[in-house]
């Protein structure tokens, strides 16, 4: 599995930016789509969660609200659109493709604690500042 991530940028506080995840290989291989994001100097956390079939979509209480995670089958593409954006949003975004045991719901906490394995991507940098 291999997933490019696109879209970052340089924003203003209260704008709108859209992440693109780009997903080749199998959906076989893994069970969901995750979002993940690294401030400097912090370690990386998880923002959302999407199963394969969108079922189970679980997003982190700091960005609950203002950012929604969805997909489009036939791009093979999973989107984070970002709304109200605010200078603790930013960061250097990763998707990843994830898979759980059998019986594990896929959320942003299991995505960070309880996976079997994580494919990653190459990060995109966002940046809110004004």
């Amino acid at each position: 599995v291999q997933l490019q991530a696109s879209g970052g940028g340089l924003v203003q506080p209260g704008d709108s930016l859209t992440l693109s995840c780009v997903v080749s290989g199998s959906t076989l291989d893994y069970d969901a789509i995750g979002w993940f994001r690294q401030a400097p100097g912090k370690e990386r956390e998880g923002v959302s969660c999407a199963s394969q079939s969108d079922e189970q979509i679980s997003y982190a209480d700091s960005v609950m609200g203002r950012f929604t995670i969805s997909r489009d089958n036939a791009k093979n593409t999973v989107y984070l659109q970002m709304n109200s954006l605010k200078p603790e949003d930013s960061g250097v975004y990763y998707c990843a493709a994830v898979t759980f045991s059998p019986q594990t719901v896929c959320t942003v906490r299991t995505m960070t604690t309880l996976y079997k394995h994580r494919y990653w991507g190459r990060g995109t940098l966002v940046t809110v500042s004004s």
